[in-house]
């Protein structure tokens, strides 16, 4: 039995929370069962529960970011949450940022083939965009790090008063409690664990959201973001 052939039917909550894009839902969780699995990008055991373990639970992540926004999906992968982010809002401009070649290449598939005119792909280290890539409003993330250590690539992406909305586990709690210390460093005014998609998933998806204040990242990265931000405007006069 082909990898394809295990894709159960798409549920009838996604017919709700894709709307006119639940035709392209399915087309991407068929990509991800069929070129994802080849590719690495995900697990042959996934397949099966690709909708409510990945794709609904990523797209409920909506509830909870604000409208019209620009947002970075920092360690997309194979574009979750990203994708059916997008796919449900098309009044965001969203970034996937993603270092590995392999993984860059089949989310700019998906984005051409899906028609996501609102999301561009980027390969990088948020490290290495900082500065030349405009700060965002949210930034989001799924299994990427450890709450510190995503902290340290997501926040300093930020603009001011923004936001970082990260898709956790049942170690959410632990993990903001743990993590309270360089979150406060980053410049993090407020913390909270929320929960999301009730009456679509089950457990409902569990998000770490980090507001920070007028300086994302904090002095350490302020100097960091004024440097890589010197060094693009003399990129751009050698241009």
């Amino acid at each position: 039995m082909t990898e394809a052939a295990e894709l159960p039917p798409a549920p009838e909550q996604a017919r709700e929370v894709f709307g006119d894009r639940f035709a392209d839902a399915v087309r991407y969780a068929e990509l991800l069962a069929e070129a994802g699995v080849q590719r690495g990008l995900i697990g042959p055991r996934e397949v099966p529960r690709l909708w409510e373990r990945h794709l609904l639970n990523c797209a409920v992540l909506s509830e909870v970011v604000p409208e019209g926004v620009t947002v970075c999906d920092v360690g997309s992968g194979a574009g979750l949450p990203g994708i059916p982010l997008a796919l449900v809002r098309e009044d965001l401009k969203i970034t996937l940022l993603e270092p590995l070649l392999r993984r860059t290449t089949f989310l700019t598939e998906v984005v051409e083939l899906l028609g996501l005119d609102h999301v561009t792909v980027v390969r990088g280290r948020a490290e290495e965009v900082m500065g030349t890539m405009s700060p965002v409003h949210v930034v989001t993330a799924r299994a990427v790090a450890p709450l510190d250590r995503l902290a340290t690539w997501g926040i300093p992406l930020l603009r001011p008063y923004g936001e970082m909305l990260a898709l956790k586990g049942d170690t959410a709690e632990e993990e903001l409690k743990n993590a309270t210390s360089a979150l406060n460093k980053l410049g993090a005014v407020a913390t909270s664990v929320v929960h999301v998609g009730e009456g679509v998933v089950d457990p409902m998806s569990t998000v770490v959201r980090v507001e920070v204040g007028e300086s994302p990242g904090g002095v350490r990265f302020a100097a960091k973001r004024a440097k890589a931000a010197r060094a693009g405007r003399a990129r751009r006069r050698r241009g």
